[in-house]
């Protein structure tokens, strides 16, 4: 259990870990790494040659002692035996005077009594005891640590020891010194390799970053839509491979806008084409029923009209009236059908007035309370086919309320909004379930679908039964030429 948390609490930091350093941006990376690599082999490099100069000086004041002791002691042997203490004292102060790292000298005799000394006036209290050597030893050494540093002090029997000791004191100043010296050339070796790291770093990082940051400005160029520009070519390795890559991905991707381009301007012809048609279509139907089908209906009206006036049988004459309203009432139906087909309002006066008028109509055909709002439908005229699709939208979805919605109240909106116009149909019916689009049973909301489609718009439905229905129809709207010059003054 204790390993499962322990690996959990790793991951989660190593993640941090990571996060952290994704986040740093290359040039950083660089930096650190190569700053890092040089303080660590500075460092590295600065300590064990610290250590290993240490040792050396240290083995070389040792050697040196031994010898320095070793060639008094037989120097002293004579005079120690003579009681010659100013020979002594003299032989004491040359041997300090040729080794200048010499701290003290004294010579302690088979007695245990110091017979000569280099303190001047005051022998230190706890020297004398502090090393002792045995007849049979050839040298004892001690590493003493005082308040003028470490001094190597070492012992050596004067005639196998029973003329008595030499004892020599070597200050390893000398040697604290010398590595101080060069453990701070190390480190000025070291700044200096770091600085010297960082330039060539600061340049191998410009090198390296400014082909990639120029291809990121670029990728962001052509994530805006901008298949224009191209990367130079700033070298033959990777990075100048990417840059070919790259190139080639813009060049594929300006073709493929090109042909969509011009796909999209063939579609917007053929769609401008098929509802001119489906119109034109529609007009033709219109004309001939209101010139060819009304004027055999009335005909026909004048006939039965004739026929009962002719002849005064109650039952005929009754029966010409019951024909006369049948026939009236197609007539009507006709000249509605007809409206609905093309309503000249449509062409004469606008998109506002004709909706306005639909829905006056549906409101008297119906009973249906029906709110309509158009705030920013002004009386400028838009694109025909707009005009046209806009218009049949509303209508089929109107007579999709009246039809099978069985509602009370709907209500139409109409706005600009962002470049858009938008359209919301709303009613409090029955609702439906919009996932059963997929079948048969509404084709007029299909209807709505393709023709918002054919536009470059869209269609969303929100109904669930029993809680009414709302659709949404969004088109674009082209630029005015006022907003093109506010788009052009923005881009420059």
């Amino acid at each position: 259990m204790n390993t499962v948390h322990g690996q959990h609490w790793l991951r989660r930091w190593a993640a941090v870990i990571w996060q952290v350093i994704g986040a740093v941006n290359i040039r950083a990376k660089i930096l650190g790494i190569v700053l890092g690599l040089v303080v660590l082999i500075g460092v590295a490099a600065t300590i064990e040659v610290r250590l290993l100069l240490e040792q050396t000086l240290t083995n070389q004041a040792y050697e040196h002692s031994v010898a320095v002791a070793r060639d008094m002691a037989a120097r002293a042997t004579d005079l120690t035996l003579m009681r010659d203490y100013y020979g002594l004292f003299r032989l004491l102060r040359d041997t300090q005077a040729n080794n200048p790292d010499l701290r003290y000298a004294f010579v302690i005799d088979s007695e245990g009594t110091i017979i000569a000394h280099t303190f001047g006036t005051g022998f230190p209290v706890g020297l004398r005891d502090a090393n002792t050597v045995t007849a049979n030893e050839h040298h004892r050494s001690v590493l003493l640590t005082t308040d003028e540093g470490d001094i190597w002090d070492i012992a050596v029997p004067i005639f196998d020891g029973r003329a008595g000791i030499a004892r020599v004191g070597l200050s390893l100043a000398t040697r604290e010194q010398t590595v101080a010296a060069v453990t701070g050339q190390l480190l000025i070796t070291t700044i200096m390799a770091a600085a010297v790291g960082i330039t060539a770093a600061a340049l191998l990082t410009w090198i390296l970053t400014r082909p990639i940051l120029q291809l990121v400005e670029l990728t962001k160029a052509v994530a805006s839509g901008d298949f224009s520009r191209r990367a130079q070519r700033w070298a033959n390795d990777e990075i100048g491979k990417l840059t070919d890559a790259f190139n080639a991905m813009s060049e594929a991707l300006a073709q493929a806008e090109r042909e969509r381009a011009e796909r999209e301007q063939m579609r917007a012809q053929y769609v401008t084409q098929i509802i001119t048609a489906q119109e034109e279509e529609r007009k033709r139907i219109a004309r001939e029923l209101h010139d060819s089908t009304s004027q055999a209906l009335t005909s026909l009206l004048i006939g039965l009209r004739s026929l009962a006036d002719r002849h005064h049988s109650p039952e005929l004459r009754r029966q010409v009236d019951d024909l006369r309203g049948i026939v009236g009432q197609v007539l009507h139906d006709l000249h509605a059908l007809a409206r609905q087909l093309r309503p000249s309002v449509l062409d004469d006066l606008g998109l506002a007035a004709a909706i306005q008028r639909y829905v006056a109509d549906c409101r008297a055909r119906s009973g249906l309370t029906i709110d309509l709002a158009m705030p920013d439908l002004t009386d400028e005229r838009l694109d025909p086919a707009l005009e046209t699709a806009l218009y049949r939208i509303v209508q089929e979805a109107l007579t999709n309320v009246i039809r099978h919605a069985h509602a009370t109240t709907a209500s139409v909106v109409i706005e600009r909004r962002n470049g858009h116009l938008r359209a919301i149909i709303e009613d409090n019916g029955c609702g439906f379930d919009p996932a059963s689009l997929s079948g048969d049973g509404h084709l007029g909301l299909n209807g709505i679908r393709e023709r918002a489609a054919l536009l470059n718009g869209q269609l969303i439905i929100e109904s669930a039964p029993g809680s009414g229905t709302t659709l949404y129809v969004e088109f674009p709207l082209p630029a005015t030429n006022e907003e093109r010059h506010e788009q052009h003054s923005v881009g420059r």
